[in-house]
């Protein structure tokens, strides 16, 4: 197989296609739905309900995973479609507790570069109140 473009994965470009990309994964097991896809912004909801430890908080792995799952997809996004972002590192402050409702996350770009990519992602919940501040870097490489 040769490493030309055409031979390269599609990655999924639209909100619709990420969507429809997450069927079966952890992303759809947690219930992340993806509102707003670019390299500078992305965005998404995700709810409390049964994504909870069993004194009854949003697990903080459950808010690390909807953190991550934002910033790749931004860094997909500005990956384009010959190339693969992967997390290199992802760190996640919790500021506070969630027991129902929602949580909305918002990855926002601190660096777009040729090899890496940088994110803040701010979790806030349904009154705006901050639960969670991530940061996420990823790699971004020639996809095989």
């Amino acid at each position: 197989m040769s490493d030309t473009t055409a031979d390269a994965p599609r990655f999924p470009r639209t909100l619709e296609e990420w969507s429809a990309a997450a069927r079966g994964t952890l992303i759809e097991r947690l219930g992340i739905r993806l509102t707003e896809v670019a390299a500078e912004r992305t965005a998404g909801t995700m709810p409390v309900a049964g994504n909870t430890q069993p004194a009854g908080l949003l697990h903080g792995g459950a808010t690390a995973s909807l953190a991550e799952t934002l910033a790749s997809v931004a860094a997909q996004q500005h990956a384009g479609p010959a190339r693969a972002a992967v997390g290199l590192e992802l760190n996640a402050t919790h500021h506070r507790g969630a027991r129902s409702g929602s949580v909305h996350g918002v990855a926002t770009a601190l660096h777009l570069g040729r090899s890496t990519a940088a994110y803040e992602i701010v979790v806030t919940d349904d009154d705006g109140r901050r639960v969670c501040t991530a940061r996420l870097t990823c790699m971004i490489l020639d996809a095989r």
